[in-house]
Protein backbone atom coordinates (compact mmCIF):
# COMPACT_ATOMS: atom_id res chain seq x y z
CA UNK A 1 0.00 0.00 0.00
CA UNK A 2 1.28 3.44 -0.89
CA UNK A 3 1.91 5.82 1.97
CA UNK A 4 -0.79 8.48 2.19
CA UNK A 5 0.31 10.44 5.29
CA UNK A 6 3.59 12.23 5.91
CA UNK A 7 4.02 12.40 9.67
CA UNK A 8 6.53 15.06 10.82
CA UNK A 9 7.42 14.79 14.51
CA UNK A 10 9.48 17.20 16.60
CA UNK A 11 11.56 16.07 19.56
CA UNK A 12 14.19 17.37 21.97
CA UNK A 13 15.50 15.80 25.20
CA UNK A 14 12.50 13.47 25.56
CA UNK A 15 13.42 9.96 24.36
CA UNK A 16 11.00 8.28 26.78
CA UNK A 17 8.13 10.46 25.64
CA UNK A 18 9.02 10.07 21.96
CA UNK A 19 8.93 6.29 22.33
CA UNK A 20 5.48 6.58 23.93
CA UNK A 21 4.31 8.83 21.10
CA UNK A 22 5.46 6.37 18.43
CA UNK A 23 4.14 3.29 20.20
CA UNK A 24 0.72 4.86 20.71
CA UNK A 25 0.63 6.26 17.17
CA UNK A 26 1.27 2.90 15.53
CA UNK A 27 -1.22 1.20 17.82
CA UNK A 28 -3.95 3.55 16.61
CA UNK A 29 -2.98 3.98 12.94
CA UNK A 30 -1.58 1.32 10.58
CA UNK A 31 2.12 1.87 9.90
CA UNK A 32 1.60 1.10 6.21
CA UNK A 33 -0.31 4.38 5.86
CA UNK A 34 2.41 6.55 7.38
CA UNK A 35 5.87 7.72 6.48
CA UNK A 36 7.34 9.27 9.63
CA UNK A 37 10.10 11.87 9.82
CA UNK A 38 11.57 12.74 13.21
CA UNK A 39 13.12 16.21 13.32
CA UNK A 40 15.48 15.63 16.21
CA UNK A 41 17.20 18.43 18.11
CA UNK A 42 20.36 16.70 19.31
CA UNK A 43 21.33 17.98 22.74
CA UNK A 44 21.02 15.43 25.57
CA UNK A 45 20.55 11.66 25.83
CA UNK A 46 21.91 10.64 22.44
CA UNK A 47 22.33 7.01 23.47
CA UNK A 48 18.74 6.70 24.60
CA UNK A 49 17.48 8.41 21.45
CA UNK A 50 19.46 5.97 19.31
CA UNK A 51 17.77 3.11 21.12
CA UNK A 52 14.36 4.57 20.20
CA UNK A 53 15.39 4.99 16.59
CA UNK A 54 16.55 1.37 16.54
CA UNK A 55 13.14 0.22 17.81
CA UNK A 56 11.36 1.85 14.87
CA UNK A 57 13.28 0.94 11.76
CA UNK A 58 10.85 2.55 9.31
CA UNK A 59 11.16 6.10 10.64
CA UNK A 60 13.42 8.68 9.01
CA UNK A 61 15.55 10.66 11.44
CA UNK A 62 16.49 14.23 10.52
CA UNK A 63 19.11 15.57 12.90
CA UNK A 64 18.29 19.26 13.12
CA UNK A 65 20.92 21.59 11.68
CA UNK A 66 18.70 24.59 10.92
CA UNK A 67 15.10 24.20 12.03
CA UNK A 68 13.61 26.57 9.46
CA UNK A 69 15.36 24.93 6.51
CA UNK A 70 14.85 21.38 7.81
CA UNK A 71 11.09 21.83 8.14
CA UNK A 72 10.72 23.55 4.77
CA UNK A 73 12.66 20.77 3.08
CA UNK A 74 10.59 17.93 4.53
CA UNK A 75 7.31 19.64 3.69
CA UNK A 76 8.47 20.51 0.17
CA UNK A 77 9.50 16.88 -0.37
CA UNK A 78 6.22 15.46 0.94
CA UNK A 79 4.47 13.53 -1.84
CA UNK A 80 1.61 12.13 0.22
CA UNK A 81 -1.98 13.35 0.16
CA UNK A 82 -1.95 14.37 3.82
CA UNK A 83 0.41 15.72 6.48
CA UNK A 84 0.17 15.00 10.19
CA UNK A 85 2.48 16.83 12.62
CA UNK A 86 3.49 15.51 16.02
CA UNK A 87 5.13 16.60 19.28
CA UNK A 88 6.88 14.06 21.48
CA UNK A 89 4.69 14.60 24.57
CA UNK A 90 1.48 13.66 22.72
CA UNK A 91 -0.15 10.28 23.37
CA UNK A 92 -2.74 8.62 21.12
CA UNK A 93 -5.34 6.61 23.01
CA UNK A 94 -7.89 5.91 20.27
CA UNK A 95 -8.05 5.98 16.50
CA UNK A 96 -10.38 6.97 13.70
CA UNK A 97 -10.73 4.64 10.74
CA UNK A 98 -8.56 6.37 8.15
CA UNK A 99 -11.09 5.56 5.44
CA UNK A 100 -13.51 7.83 7.28
CA UNK A 101 -10.94 10.62 7.46
CA UNK A 102 -10.25 10.30 3.75
CA UNK A 103 -13.97 10.21 2.89
CA UNK A 104 -14.55 13.30 5.03
CA UNK A 105 -11.96 15.25 3.05
CA UNK A 106 -13.59 14.09 -0.19
CA UNK A 107 -17.10 14.93 1.01
CA UNK A 108 -16.23 18.32 2.50
CA UNK A 109 -14.25 19.46 -0.53
CA UNK A 110 -12.96 23.02 -0.31
CA UNK A 111 -14.53 23.78 3.06
CA UNK A 112 -12.39 21.47 5.23
CA UNK A 113 -9.30 22.95 6.85
CA UNK A 114 -8.33 19.80 8.70
CA UNK A 115 -9.56 16.66 10.43
CA UNK A 116 -8.53 16.79 14.07
CA UNK A 117 -8.25 14.16 16.79
CA UNK A 118 -8.28 16.72 19.63
CA UNK A 119 -12.04 17.40 19.74
CA UNK A 120 -15.17 15.39 20.43
CA UNK A 121 -18.82 16.47 20.60
CA UNK A 122 -18.72 15.67 24.33
CA UNK A 123 -15.67 17.87 24.96
CA UNK A 124 -17.26 20.82 23.15
CA UNK A 125 -20.95 20.48 24.00
CA UNK A 126 -20.68 22.55 27.19
CA UNK A 127 -18.71 25.26 25.40
CA UNK A 128 -19.81 28.33 23.45
CA UNK A 129 -19.02 26.98 19.96
CA UNK A 130 -21.67 25.72 17.58
CA UNK A 131 -20.96 22.26 16.19
CA UNK A 132 -22.79 20.56 13.34
CA UNK A 133 -23.12 16.84 12.64
CA UNK A 134 -22.96 15.14 9.26
CA UNK A 135 -23.33 11.52 8.18
CA UNK A 136 -20.27 10.43 6.18
CA UNK A 137 -19.51 6.88 5.09
CA UNK A 138 -22.04 5.55 7.60
CA UNK A 139 -20.58 7.45 10.57
CA UNK A 140 -21.44 10.66 12.39
CA UNK A 141 -18.79 13.35 11.85
CA UNK A 142 -18.82 16.87 13.27
CA UNK A 143 -17.52 20.26 12.24
CA UNK A 144 -17.04 23.73 13.66
CA UNK A 145 -16.25 27.02 12.00
CA UNK A 146 -12.79 27.88 13.34
CA UNK A 147 -13.03 31.40 11.89
CA UNK A 148 -15.74 32.02 14.50
CA UNK A 149 -14.07 29.99 17.25
CA UNK A 150 -14.88 31.22 20.74
CA UNK A 151 -12.16 29.44 22.73
CA UNK A 152 -8.38 29.36 22.49
CA UNK A 153 -8.58 25.81 21.10
CA UNK A 154 -11.41 26.18 18.59
CA UNK A 155 -10.07 29.34 16.96
CA UNK A 156 -6.60 27.77 16.61
CA UNK A 157 -6.76 25.92 13.28
CA UNK A 158 -3.10 25.08 12.62
CA UNK A 159 -1.51 22.94 15.32
CA UNK A 160 1.24 20.35 15.60
CA UNK A 161 -0.29 17.64 17.79
CA UNK A 162 -2.97 15.59 16.08
CA UNK A 163 -4.65 17.12 13.02
CA UNK A 164 -4.60 15.80 9.46
CA UNK A 165 -4.19 18.42 6.73
CA UNK A 166 -4.10 18.23 2.97
CA UNK A 167 -0.46 18.53 1.98
CA UNK A 168 -1.23 21.13 -0.67
CA UNK A 169 -2.98 23.33 1.94
CA UNK A 170 0.07 23.19 4.26
CA UNK A 171 2.29 24.19 1.34
CA UNK A 172 -0.07 27.06 0.50
CA UNK A 173 0.02 28.36 4.08
CA UNK A 174 3.81 28.08 4.20
CA UNK A 175 4.16 29.93 0.92
CA UNK A 176 2.12 32.81 2.27
CA UNK A 177 3.68 32.88 5.71
CA UNK A 178 7.42 32.52 5.25
CA UNK A 179 9.84 35.19 4.14
CA UNK A 180 10.49 34.51 0.45
CA UNK A 181 12.73 37.51 -0.12
CA UNK A 182 15.99 36.03 -1.41
CA UNK A 183 18.06 39.08 -0.46
CA UNK A 184 16.74 39.16 3.13
CA UNK A 185 17.23 35.41 3.47
CA UNK A 186 20.85 35.76 2.40
CA UNK A 187 21.47 38.68 4.72
CA UNK A 188 19.41 37.73 7.78
CA UNK A 189 18.29 34.10 7.37
CA UNK A 190 19.16 31.17 9.65
CA UNK A 191 22.44 30.48 7.84
CA UNK A 192 23.43 34.09 7.24
CA UNK A 193 26.62 35.73 8.48
CA UNK A 194 24.51 38.07 10.64
CA UNK A 195 22.82 35.13 12.38
CA UNK A 196 26.21 33.56 13.03
CA UNK A 197 27.62 36.75 14.50
CA UNK A 198 24.62 37.34 16.77
CA UNK A 199 24.34 33.74 17.98
CA UNK A 200 27.09 33.99 20.67
CA UNK A 201 25.41 37.16 21.92
CA UNK A 202 22.07 35.42 22.37
CA UNK A 203 20.45 37.61 19.71
CA UNK A 204 20.10 35.12 16.85
CA UNK A 205 16.49 34.26 17.60
CA UNK A 206 15.50 37.92 17.84
CA UNK A 207 17.01 38.46 14.39
CA UNK A 208 15.20 35.47 12.89
CA UNK A 209 11.90 36.55 14.44
CA UNK A 210 12.36 40.09 13.15
CA UNK A 211 12.73 38.88 9.57
CA UNK A 212 10.17 36.06 9.62
CA UNK A 213 12.23 32.88 10.02
CA UNK A 214 10.76 30.40 12.52
CA UNK A 215 13.32 28.66 14.70
CA UNK A 216 11.40 26.15 16.85
CA UNK A 217 8.21 24.06 16.82
CA UNK A 218 6.54 26.77 18.94
CA UNK A 219 7.28 29.56 16.49
CA UNK A 220 6.48 27.35 13.49
CA UNK A 221 3.04 26.57 14.92
CA UNK A 222 2.18 30.01 16.28
CA UNK A 223 3.35 31.99 13.24
CA UNK A 224 1.52 29.78 10.75
CA UNK A 225 -1.61 29.76 12.91
CA UNK A 226 -1.53 33.55 13.18
CA UNK A 227 -1.16 33.82 9.40
CA UNK A 228 -4.22 31.59 8.98
CA UNK A 229 -6.24 33.71 11.39
CA UNK A 230 -5.23 36.87 9.53
CA UNK A 231 -6.07 35.35 6.12
CA UNK A 232 -9.14 33.34 7.08
CA UNK A 233 -11.20 34.55 4.12
CA UNK A 234 -8.86 32.78 1.70
CA UNK A 235 -8.83 29.48 3.62
CA UNK A 236 -11.28 26.63 4.31
CA UNK A 237 -13.49 27.48 7.28
CA UNK A 238 -14.22 24.18 8.97
CA UNK A 239 -12.35 21.88 11.31
CA UNK A 240 -13.85 18.38 11.22
CA UNK A 241 -13.66 15.73 13.92
CA UNK A 242 -15.30 12.58 15.19
CA UNK A 243 -13.88 11.82 18.63
CA UNK A 244 -11.07 12.77 20.96
CA UNK A 245 -8.15 10.44 20.25
CA UNK A 246 -4.97 12.18 21.42
CA UNK A 247 -3.76 14.34 24.27
CA UNK A 248 -0.58 16.15 25.28
CA UNK A 249 0.64 15.20 28.76
CA UNK A 250 2.64 18.28 29.63
CA UNK A 251 4.92 17.26 32.50
CA UNK A 252 8.11 19.03 31.46
CA UNK A 253 9.40 21.83 29.26
CA UNK A 254 12.29 21.61 26.81
CA UNK A 255 11.90 24.95 25.04
CA UNK A 256 12.90 27.61 27.56
CA UNK A 257 12.43 30.52 25.14
CA UNK A 258 8.66 30.13 24.90
CA UNK A 259 6.17 30.08 27.76
CA UNK A 260 4.64 26.59 27.90
CA UNK A 261 2.37 24.84 30.34
CA UNK A 262 3.94 22.17 32.55
CA UNK A 263 2.42 20.19 35.38
CA UNK A 264 5.37 18.03 36.38
CA UNK A 265 7.53 17.80 39.48
CA UNK A 266 11.16 16.84 40.13
CA UNK A 267 10.38 13.25 39.10
CA UNK A 268 9.36 14.48 35.63
CA UNK A 269 12.48 16.43 34.64
CA UNK A 270 14.06 15.30 31.40
CA UNK A 271 17.04 13.99 33.37
CA UNK A 272 14.86 11.96 35.73
CA UNK A 273 12.79 10.49 32.92
CA UNK A 274 15.87 9.62 30.90
CA UNK A 275 17.20 7.69 33.91
CA UNK A 276 13.90 5.84 34.18
CA UNK A 277 14.02 5.07 30.46
CA UNK A 278 17.55 3.66 30.90
CA UNK A 279 16.17 1.39 33.64
CA UNK A 280 13.57 -0.07 31.29
CA UNK A 281 10.56 2.03 32.21
CA UNK A 282 8.12 3.07 29.50
CA UNK A 283 5.13 5.37 29.32
CA UNK A 284 1.98 3.46 30.24
CA UNK A 285 -0.14 4.15 27.18
CA UNK A 286 -2.65 1.48 28.26
CA UNK A 287 -3.44 3.55 31.36
CA UNK A 288 -4.05 6.64 29.21
CA UNK A 289 -6.39 4.63 26.95
CA UNK A 290 -8.30 3.29 29.96
CA UNK A 291 -8.71 6.73 31.54
CA UNK A 292 -9.90 8.42 28.31
CA UNK A 293 -8.63 12.01 28.67
CA UNK A 294 -11.30 14.62 28.10
CA UNK A 295 -9.27 17.33 26.41
CA UNK A 296 -6.34 18.01 24.06
CA UNK A 297 -4.01 18.49 27.06
CA UNK A 298 -4.07 16.84 30.46
CA UNK A 299 -2.35 16.83 33.83
CA UNK A 300 0.41 14.63 35.20
CA UNK A 301 -2.16 12.25 36.70
CA UNK A 302 -2.23 10.57 33.30
CA UNK A 303 1.55 10.24 33.14
CA UNK A 304 2.40 6.82 34.53
CA UNK A 305 5.35 4.57 33.85
CA UNK A 306 5.38 0.81 33.56
CA UNK A 307 8.17 -1.73 33.39
CA UNK A 308 8.01 -5.10 31.66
Amino acid sequence: MDKVITNIVFTKNRPLQLEGYLRSLYRCFPSELLVTYIIYKQELFTERYNSVFDMYKDIHVVTESDFHSDVLREIANAKTKYILFGIDDVVFFDGVDFELIDKTFESAGDEIFGFTLRFSPESLQQGPDEITGERINGHEVYKLDWTKGKTSHTRYPFELCSTFYRTDLVKKILSGCINNNAALKKLFGPKSIAAGILSPLGLRRSLLKRFGFFYSPNTFESWLCRWCQNHSKSLPRFTYFQKLCATAIQVNVVNTTTASASDGTAEHTVEALNEKFSQGYRLDIDYVAQQKPRGPACRRDYFRLTKD
